[in-house]
């Protein structure tokens, strides 16, 4: 499943409908046989209708009967994608999309409906695999091929709601020019909360509360104000949004107000409680998460456990680390049990609090990357000044800034590279001008036979991660980046070679990741001490962490040689000796609402058995039980260790903590 633009009658129509382009009448044929006009109307009505199997099945005959690339051909190739999409088969659907929409004449202004709705469907499928600036360009083209405001606005809401987390200022100006199309509309009510919506996520993301605090009362208004009576997913999502406008603005009181008619944490059957798999992304890593941001991500969760249509609401910390909350989630997983008691409308629209573990952080492989890059540009005496900046959502406000450096770098290789490396990783640049861009790179770098391998490693992993859109799965990239540990010059180089491997292993599932982790480790040409060594060493101590292997753990990090104070370097965690859980750690205000919920809370111990820099890790709902649960926890008391120099006994303790009321 993904998640839909608008949710209601409106816009959500000329969103997702499909175009009314004629095609050429064919010749009548024995009356066995429809005719191809034939095949097309009904198919066409198909669209119009649930059942998406049959859709498929009529466009898949339709286009059987042309050859491929031709007019009519590429409208039943796109019309087959979305049939496709509709079935939530986003892998095939992307895929058949970009091959129709290929064979589409440019020039035909009669196939503007479908184009619109092709670069829609990309969209959605580019926003549901969270790569936002793809997104972003398939809605601006889709605003390109707009034919009327009600499309444009669409389409420019759309890119405005990714933008947020790449490019806030483009976020401002698309929702600028959709208010002022939207001006000289008779939008509906329903409507106008999606542009409304929007503009308050955005003034959260940008540090505006006080203006997303006065803004919320007309979102919550316009979608019909706080009543029980008839509530759908767009009025959850708006009293949420509400309610943490009211909390950032420390408006407490109206906060919990607007959450306690979101119906979180009060199902009257069944309750939403944690996951069985549910790993937190660790501090550092390529988005360089601090224990102190904190993120709001929401999501459903399917029949079979499996979360769908993650997207990030709030971040502390701006966009490139929501997105990498937003990941984490991706791999999140339910036991199918724990749903069934829980009605569907509780589980498709979930949002929690996170933060980062601190649990062997590991370090950023692509420090190394950039380090190798930026010596041997330093040695060619090109400097990347605000590179790093650019690199790390620089948006769009430096785009032209660094356009211009690209063409004042012509001729000049090394210069031209350092420029394209910045500009490529503008999250705001959309696919095809990156791959245009690591296309010239590619090029280059054959010409520069003293450049360090692990510098054009850099330039390759890019190249070939372009091609994840043709597969769209994580469990697809060890497949698309493994051919390159066999090629030179990586394969001969020690740096180059582990390097890849780390980067793979990070890509994928965790549970898979370990035959990559170990070849790093028994590589015997990479120091013992080497940062790569000990970075698999630590990937592999926390993946031992989380199988419950504490032993294995132990052994696993001591060869790092870092400092011991993590839970998995003793033989046992110190076992709880008093934990405050009395009704008095309920919160009031969670009472007198009647709100339930849990929250996952790290922290260290001290050799004296002191819980110490208790922070919260995940909580449900957000911001209600964060601070209840920390206070709980500072009131408990663990064995004591012992530890020669007094320092911590157990560090990045993990204990979840369940608020029920009685009955």
């Amino acid at each position: 499943m993904t998640s839909t633009i608008f949710a209601r009658a409106g816009l959500v129509g000329l969103v997702v409908a499909t175009g009314t382009a004629a095609i050429a009448q064919q010749a009548a044929t024995p009356a066995a046989k429809p005719s191809a006009q034939q095949q097309y109307d009904a198919a066409t009505a198909l669209d119009q209708g649930t059942d998406a199997n049959a859709a498929l099945a009529a466009w898949t005959a339709f286009t059987a009967r042309f050859e491929p690339g031709t007019r009519t051909w590429a409208i039943g190739t796109v019309r087959k994608g979305g049939a496709l999409y509709r079935l939530a088969r986003l892998d095939e659907a992307a895929k058949t999309i970009r091959t129709g929409l290929a064979a589409l004449p440019a020039k035909d202004a009669t196939l503007s409906g479908d184009r619109f709705n092709a670069h829609v469907m990309l969209g959605k499928i580019a926003a549901d695999s969270l790569d936002y600036a793809d997104a972003t360009a398939e809605y601006g083209k889709a605003e390109a091929a707009a034919t009327d405001d009600a499309t444009r606005v669409a389409a420019l809401l759309a890119g405005a709601r990714v933008q947020t987390f790449t490019d806030p200022a483009a976020a401002l100006a698309a929702l600028d020019r959709a208010d002022a199309i939207a001006a000289r509309m008779n939008l509906g009510k329903t409507d106008q909360a999606a542009l409304a919506q929007a503009r308050l996520r955005l003034y959260l993301n940008t540090g505006h509360f006080a203006e997303a605090n006065k803004m919320a009362p007309r979102v919550v208004s316009l979608l019909g104000g706080l009543t029980l009576s008839k509530v759908d997913l767009r009025d959850v999502a708006a009293r949420s949004d509400a309610a943490m406008a009211a909390l950032l603005s420390h408006d407490e009181d109206k906060a919990r107000e607007y959450m306690a008619y979101t119906g979180a944490g009060r199902s009257a059957k069944g309750n939403f409680v944690a996951a069985s798999l549910m790993t937190p992304p660790e501090c550092g890593g390529e988005a360089n998460l601090k224990p102190d941001d904190v993120a709001v991500i929401q999501f459903g969760v399917g029949d079979d456990g499996t979360t769908f249509g993650v997207e990030p609401v709030y971040s502390s910390g701006g966009g490139e680390k929501a997105l990498a909350f937003a990941r984490a989630v991706r791999g999140w997983v339910w036991t199918p049990d724990d749903m069934k008691t829980l009605p569907p409308f509780f589980r498709y629209s979930v949002r929690l609090e996170m933060r980062c573990s601190t649990s062997f952080a590991r370090p950023s492989i692509w420090q190394e990357f950039d380090g190798a890059f930026d010596d041997w540009l330093k040695a060619k005496g090109v400097a990347r000044a605000g590179s790093d900046v650019a690199a790390r959502g620089g948006g769009g406000a430096v785009l032209d800034a660094q356009r211009a450096a690209m063409n004042a770098a012509a001729g000049q290789a090394p210069a031209m590279l350092a420029a394209i490396d910045t500009l490529s990783r503008n999250p705001v640049v959309g696919m095809e001008e990156r791959q245009a861009l690591l296309t010239k790179a590619d090029t280059l770098i054959a010409a520069q036979p003293d450049m360090p391998a692990l510098a054009k490693l850099r330039f390759a992993i890019a190249t070939r991660s372009l091609r994840r859109r043709e597969v769209w799965r994580d469990r697809d990239y060890a497949a698309l980046m493994s051919p390159l540990l066999t090629e030179k010059p990586y394969v001969d180089d020690v740096q180059a070679r582990n390097a890849l491997r780390l980067v793979i292993a990070d890509a994928i599932p965790w549970k898979d990741s370990d035959p990559y982790l170990q070849q790093v480790v028994d590589d015997a040409a990479l120091p013992a001490r080497d940062p790569l060594k000990v970075g698999a060493l630590i990937r592999l101590a926390s993946i031992a962490q989380r199988r419950g292997n504490s032993e294995l753990a132990r052994q696993t990090f001591e060869k790092t040689g870092l400092a011991a104070s993590q839970c998995a370097t003793l033989d046992a965690k110190p076992k709880p000796v008093f934990l405050n859980n009395g009704s008095s750690s309920f919160p009031q205000e969670a009472q007198r609402w009647g709100f339930e919920g849990w929250v996952r809370n790290q922290y260290d111990i001290d050799a004296a058995g002191r819980a110490q820099n208790i922070r919260t890790l995940v909580s449900y709902p957000p911001f209600i039980f964060s601070t209840a649960s920390e206070k709980m926890m500072q009131g408990a008391r663990f064995d004591k260790s012992y530890r020669p120099d007094g320092g911590l006994g157990c560090g990045a303790s993990v204990t979840g903590v369940c608020f029920q009321l009685p009955g």
